[in-house]
């Protein structure tokens, strides 16, 4: 093996590695590297565009007709995060737990049928979830009535105090099978070895969870909320499925992804602007940078030394 690995010379290597760095070149970094461009120009009102530094920047996070919206999609945006993290992740932690345990019935149906959501488009998810939650023909009240919510149902995606959170359920919904398989698949790593070890020195089911699983799956977890984040806050396409480019009512459920959308694209009456677009998705990859830096130096050298 090391003769092997030792006559591989460096054009070898590099013929096997220009077809991925070709690839990553032209559909990632270039195309990143042309939005950051875009942002520090602005279009002349008869000529071609013209470099203003940092003027578009000041006018997204300052300027009070642009900061209201952007401002507000960053809260949107955060909340539709802090759902998924107090939600999502717990539950597919939970469900993990359940599906790992021994002689467990109809285990394999039961992680199939809660992982199918994952595999649908948004498209049908969104459509979905508007009939069932639609005041006139839905079945969402009869849903509810069964457990006697019934009086509690509302036009659940029609107010702006429950259209977001009511959103961010849904993609819950949808998406909470990939944290149970990631979870899961880290729980049946753990050494039985151990597990029986505590078994034989008297440790209860829930002590060994809490004790010995637990701490050995903490960089699955800190996997699991760093996808959560860049997912989150790279969201789009089921705001845009469900209430269209205008995020409403009322702006409720703008999000960033939403905002670039009208601010690149236009919609409606809003003229779209590529060079203020870019400076929202310039924005929008300095957020995400920020949160995974911050999670690398602040919390993955932490979790190294649980790694199994």
């Amino acid at each position: 093996m090391k003769q092997a690995a030792q006559s591989i010379k460096p054009w070898q290597l590099g013929v096997f590695l220009a077809p991925a760095v070709l690839v990553y070149s032209l559909f990632s970094a270039l195309p990143l590297l042309d939005t950051l461009r875009l942002g520090f120009l602005q279009a002349g009102d008869t000529g071609p565009s013209h470099f203003v530094g940092l003027d578009n920047f000041k006018t997204i996070l300052l300027d009070p007709g642009w900061s209201e919206a952007f401002w507000n999609a960053m809260w949107n945006n955060t909340r539709f995060f802090i759902i998924h993290m107090l939600v999502q992740n717990p539950i597919g932690l939970l469900l993990a737990t359940l599906f790992s345990l021994k002689g467990l019935r109809f285990e394999k149906s039961y992680r199939t049928l809660i992982f199918l959501p994952t595999l649908l488009s948004v498209v049908i998810i969104g459509f979905i979830w508007q009939l069932i939650l639609s005041p006139l023909w839905g079945v969402g009240e009869k849903l509810m009535g069964f457990v006697g919510l019934a009086d509690q149902f509302a036009p659940f995606l029609g107010q702006p105090e429950t259209a977001l959170t009511t959103l961010a359920l849904v993609s819950v919904w949808q998406y909470v099978g990939i944290p149970m398989m990631l979870i899961y698949a880290a729980l049946l790593a753990v050494p039985e070895e151990i597990v029986e070890a505590a078994h034989a020195e008297g440790a209860s089911a829930m002590r060994i969870f809490w004790s010995i699983k637990l701490p050995l799956i903490y960089p699955t977890l800190g996997l699991v909320t760093i996808l959560t984040f860049v997912g989150n806050f790279n969201a789009f396409d089921l705001i845009y499925s469900v209430k269209g480019a205008m995020a409403g009512p009322n702006y409720a459920t703008d999000i960033l992804g939403t905002l670039f959308y009208r601010t690149f694209f236009g919609y409606q009456a809003q003229i779209g602007s590529p060079h203020m677009g870019a400076a929202v998705a310039t924005l929008m990859f300095l957020v995400i940078l920020a949160g995974v830096g911050l999670y690398f130096f602040a919390v993955q050298r932490r979790l190294t030394r649980y790694a199994l």
